[in-house]
């Protein structure tokens, strides 16, 4: 899982690069399965609130019914969202 959230937080980087518009589709699927499995992770660990975190977040990136903040709000999101799971897996690593 670690691995994948690496890949995850480099994709989310990437976004502030100028790509086509798949890329971002494909960056949005593939965070919407990475957050509802944390989240599913983090339930089974009864840790409730990055359950509640990640199943926003699953919410948030889903590409079914966008939600239209603007590429500027996408890009802070994307960077904000990176760092945090920067962040989380420091501290999973100690």
């Amino acid at each position: 899982m670690k691995r994948l959230k690496l890949i995850l937080i480099i994709a989310l980087l990437l976004c502030l690069a100028p790509m086509p518009y798949g890329y971002y589709m494909l960056v949005r699927f593939f965070a919407t399965v990475m957050f509802g499995l944390m989240a599913y992770q983090y339930c089974r660990e009864k840790n409730e609130n990055l359950m509640i975190v990640f199943g926003a977040l699953a919410v948030l990136f889903q590409p079914i019914i966008k939600i239209p903040l603007g590429h500027a709000v996408w890009n802070v999101v994307d960077v904000a969202v990176a760092i945090g799971l920067i962040i989380l897996l420091l501290k999973e690593n100690r």
